[in-house]
């Protein structure tokens, strides 16, 4: 069964069956629509929260491989700004695809507040450089967008395979922190050979949770 924590948002928990018993593309429709729910106030405290906890997870001189939270994604822009107090360089990503249409790894550009251009898909980019796909094996901690997250660090994204393609060029000894939550760190999700599993969660109401149980 899904875990519940206190704090959870009514609408998430709401959708307990189908996003367990579902396809994925059920799973996302469902906690998509439990996310559309969030109140901007709900979301205002979420990022409080967050970024209360950002002193868990970098450390001052980190290099931090993140991204802009857009609509309904917990986070906002005062979660990136607050990251990039903390530690030495945030990257965040810029989308591209090839000529039929599939999506490619992922290029990287520095942050810098106010320095935000429109990209793919409705995101906000960098204005600056373009970093190649490798500059993710800089990152001690990568933050990863996800609808869910299990025990295990089985991600559960909206299924666009960018970051299926991106992560594979991390360094081994990175974190990599799937933000979401609380109700949507599950139990168990479907995983597939080549995914690559988190090692944390980040959560507005515990924080950094450690993750990668056994089978």
């Amino acid at each position: 069964m899904m875990v519940l924590h206190s704090g959870a948002i009514p609408a998430l928990a709401d959708m307990v069956d189908v996003v367990l018993a579902g396809t994925k593309a059920q799973r996302r429709d469902a906690l998509l629509a439990a996310r559309r729910a969030v109140t901007d106030a709900q979301r205002d405290a979420e990022t409080r929260a967050l970024c209360s906890h950002l002193d868990d997870v970098v450390n001052p001189g980190d290099t931090v491989c993140a991204y802009m939270p857009v609509a309904s994604e917990p986070g906002s822009p005062a979660l990136v700004d607050r990251l990039r107090e903390l530690c030495g360089r945030v990257l965040l990503p810029v989308t591209r695809t090839g000529a039929d249409g599939e999506p490619l790894p992922l290029l990287w550009a520095e942050y810098t507040p106010g320095r935000l251009v429109a990209g793919r898909f409705g995101l906000r980019e960098p204005d600056g450089p373009r970093l190649p796909p490798t500059a993710l094996a800089e990152a001690t901690v990568v933050l990863v967008p996800a609808l869910a997250v299990d025990r295990r660090g089985v991600r559960l994204g909206r299924g666009g395979g960018f970051y299926d393609r991106s992560l594979p060029m991390r360094a081994t000894s990175s974190r990599l922190v799937a933000v979401v939550r609380d109700s949507e760190v599950v139990d168990e999700l479907p995983s597939e050979p080549h995914d690559v599993r988190m090692t944390h969660a980040l959560t507005p109401g515990r924080g950094l949770i450690a993750l990668g149980a056994p089978e």
